[in-house]
């Protein structure tokens, strides 16, 4: 009789490796999706930090936005103390050479606009020759671009905002406090259609009262024309809150 062989038994299947693998798969592909999202991100970091090194587009305190270039002319006249030093690179900031109107050029403007510390601020002081056609109280449109570039500035800014008309007229039937005020009105209305809010704003008009210049010299007299806006940085010495 032949002799039955004896059968191997199989092992048991080792059926947690089938699961094992699958975790380990999903795992393998969510660190990927890790390390993708990651790389994006740097991307996207990237472009952010060269478009701010670059002067772009900044969200400011007001309204609106303003570049990173008119940011630092506001931080910088916020300091009153340290303008005298620092205005004519605030004006070459304010008013690059390749942005000026053709009937403006660099020399004019820099005769013609002071920026001054005050007890209570910043004074930018601001001849009717920038500004006015003569004998007229509507700004020029070189007049509306030196006032529309300072707008984003202002608007940066929190300080209130006075903006002060005078003249030096003697001629007949001219009135100097109403010429200084309508001119005084139309800076004003200028920064308010550049979207500087109107409850900042406070006015003033001094006619022939407070020259700059006294005497007979007609070109030192004509810079007593002129329309000072004020930025009210700070309380004035000697003033209530």
């Amino acid at each position: 009789m032949a002799r039955k062989e004896k059968k191997e038994k199989c092992p048991p299947l080792a059926l947690w490796l089938v699961t094992f693998s699958d975790l380990t798969t999903l795992l393998l592909t969510f660190f990927v999706l890790l390390l993708t999202m990651s790389s994006m991100d740097s991307s996207l970091l990237t472009t952010v930090t060269l478009t701010t090194a670059d002067l772009g587009l900044l969200d400011i305190r007001g309204s609106g936005k303003v570049t990173a270039t008119e940011r630092l002319v506001a931080e910088m006249m916020e300091k009153p103390w340290e303008v005298m030093d620092k205005q004519n690179r605030i004006k070459d900031l304010l008013y690059p050479e390749d942005t000026m109107p053709l009937e403006l050029n660099k020399r004019e403007l820099s005769e013609n606009l002071d920026i001054l510390a005050r007890n209570d601020g910043v004074a930018l002081v601001i001849t009717d020759k920038l500004l006015f056609r003569e004998g007229s109280t509507e700004l020029s449109d070189a007049g509306k671009y030196v006032v529309g570039r300072l707008a984003p500035v202002i608007n940066y800014m929190t300080a209130p905002v006075n903006v002060v008309g005078y003249a030096d007229t003697l001629a007949e039937g001219v009135d100097p406090y109403a010429v200084s005020e309508d001119r005084a009105l139309s800076v004003l209305t200028c920064l308010q259609d550049n979207k500087v809010p109107q409850k900042r704003f406070s006015l003033s008009a001094y006619g022939n009262d407070r020259p700059r210049y006294t005497g007979e010299n007609p070109e030192l007299r004509a810079k007593n024309r002129r329309v000072e806006i004020l930025l009210k940085t700070r309380v004035a010495v000697g003033s209530y809150l």
